[in-house]
């Protein structure tokens, strides 16, 4: 019996411990006769250490995208938007006064804001230019309590849009495409027409850019204008009705209960919807692809873990008169078996520990270090040319940590399982035969 074996037999005696856990631990960190068992088991702890540093950052990022196409998405849109079956809402100061009178526990502390809008299409035309876009009427005053759109303007202020003087904020990609500047003249033609002995033409309209946003999001930048709420009312011919309300909550996931209620509470001629049926797909899309990214590189973790298997094997032949004698001193097969559990783990566990910290640091810092490493090899993963958002964003999610960690573990404990018990069916006579 090797000094390694023979003397942590006798610490564990000594301390009153299981001596097949100290045998484990002084198998792992000892240095063996064979180098190549040795190599593999450092490569087994690397592979698992950079697996779950990859889940991790990967995960970490997938996540920071999420979050921040959801602010600048429901920056623009609505959390949950109050409308009604006909053409329009008529009795829409009404439904304000019912949705403030909820109990606080659903108004005050959950609904930061309200305000009406008017939604309808126009095109937009400047020279040759030519632009489809969707026109929103809204309030200034109110906008800023459902939407960030004030805090977003690059050229001008949302203020800037008055009743009756026929303004228009563009996006940053619709006023280039347009070839506008602040206090250049745009037309808007509406679609609803008007009879004429020349037939049916299409209520025309000339507006005075007041102002340019930048939210980050194509959809909006290129296709969205805002006008004034009463401006919006008497080009598309809707009197006192707005197209509906809209509101904004503390918690955005909260919109699916406070939208259930708000159907109780306001009856059924009113239709209701949340951020999470109008965006569904796109968030479904989203989520779906983080699911396919973790498994494909869990099953990273997955081939370092079980490369504890060609380890362990061969370890167990390289120790078959250790097991023997081990078990002629009255060590059970279960001992045995727990000794490689305990030497396999102690690979999975460090390596998941290492691959943690690494990743977790890595995941908090991914915005300096990847701007460090696009200036150093003068590259640009993500060109603002191409890409709604040019930085990489990264959040960390404790829970994806904590599930990464135990799957890691998971996969290395499955891993020691046939090495142990092949170890603990070893005869002993037989294995001292040749010794």
């Amino acid at each position: 019996m090797n000094n390694v074996s023979f003397s942590a037999f006798k610490h564990a005696l000594s301390q009153r411990l299981p001596y097949e856990l100290w045998i484990g631990w002084r198998y792992t960190r000892a240095k063996r006769n064979n180098h190549f068992i040795s190599f593999i088991s450092l490569t087994s702890m690397i592979g698992i250490a950079l697996g779950v540093m990859a889940l991790i950052v990967v995960l970490s990022v997938m996540n920071g995208f999420q979050d921040e196409l959801r602010k600048r998405i429901l920056g623009v849109a609505s959390h949950i938007e109050v409308r009604s079956f006909d053409a329009g809402l008529s009795d829409w100061r009404d439904v304000q006064q019912q949705i403030q009178s909820l109990p606080p526990k659903t108004f005050s502390s959950t609904v930061q804001g309200m305000a009406p809008y008017v939604m309808a299409q126009g095109m937009l035309t400047r020279d040759q230019a030519v632009q489809g876009v969707l026109i929103r009427g809204v309030l200034p005053t109110q906008e800023g309590a459902v939407s960030e759109l004030a805090t977003q303007m690059k050229i001008g202020r949302l203020n800037d849009l008055q009743s009756g003087r026929f303004n228009i904020v563009l996006g940053v990609d619709l006023a280039q495409a347009l070839g506008v500047k602040l206090g250049e003249k745009v037309v808007l033609m509406a679609p609803q027409g008007q009879v004429t002995p020349a037939g049916l033409v299409p209520r025309i309209k000339q507006f005075t850019v007041t102002g340019i946003f930048q939210v980050g999001m194509y959809e909006y930048d290129a296709g969205l204008a805002l006008i004034h709420m009463d401006d919006a009312a008497k080009l598309y011919r809707m009197g006192d009705q707005v197209s509906g309300i809209r509101l904004k909550l503390a918690d955005l996931f909260m919109a699916d209960r406070v939208s259930r209620e708000l159907m109780q509470a306001l009856g059924p001629n009113y239709y209701i919807t949340d951020w999470t049926q109008q965006h569904a797909n796109f968030f479904k899309a989203i989520q779906l692809e983080k699911r396919v990214m973790f498994i494909i590189l869990a099953l990273i973790v997955a081939v370092a873990a079980f490369n504890i298997v060609s380890t362990l094997v061969m370890a167990v032949t390289d120790k078959r008169a250790d097991i023997a004698i081990l078990r002629t001193m009255g060590a059970t097969p279960q001992a045995i078996r727990r000794m490689f559990v305990v030497q396999g783990a102690m690979i999975g566990v460090i390596g998941t520990i290492s691959g943690a910290v690494l990743g977790v640091i890595l995941a908090l810092n991914i915005e300096t270090v990847v701007p460090w490493i696009e200036r150093t090899f003068n590259v640009q993963f993500l060109s603002k040319d191409v890409y709604y958002i040019s930085d990489l964003p990264s959040k960390l999610m404790w829970s994806d940590v904590t599930t990464i960690i135990g799957l890691s573990v998971f996969l290395s404990l499955v891993a020691t399982l046939y090495p142990s018990a092949r170890a603990s069916k070893m005869n002993p006579a037989e294995a001292l035969r040749y010794e």
